[in-house]
């Protein structure tokens, strides 16, 4: 498939800033900041106006990112099984006379 046929068939919507201009999907660099440390993200997918400029980022790819940069991903939100480490034991019961 040529290039202008690829172009023809992407998706595209009506620009909510200028009302003129065209969203199209562009691949831009993401940057932002995490933790007081700045990331950039090459190649991220962005809708982008044709007219004025205007830029709004893929709401999918952003729920992604998200999920690859918190720091909780991977970890079980269940309690571990297996012995306690010392020091972490719950207090006795009380002894009934």
């Amino acid at each position: 498939m040529r290039q202008e046929e690829q172009n023809e068939h992407q998706e595209s919507y009506s620009c909510p800033e200028c009302q003129a201009g065209i969203l199209r999907i562009r691949h831009i660099t993401y940057f932002a900041q995490l933790s007081g440390e700045f990331i950039a993200v090459p190649e991220f997918p962005a809708w982008v106006c044709d007219v004025c400029g205007m830029r709004e980022f893929d709401h999918r790819a952003l729920s992604w990112l998200n999920v690859l940069l918190d720091p909780q991903t991977g970890r079980s939100s269940r309690p571990r099984k297996g012995p306690r480490p010392a020091g972490d034991e719950p207090p006795a019961p009380p002894l009934s006379e």
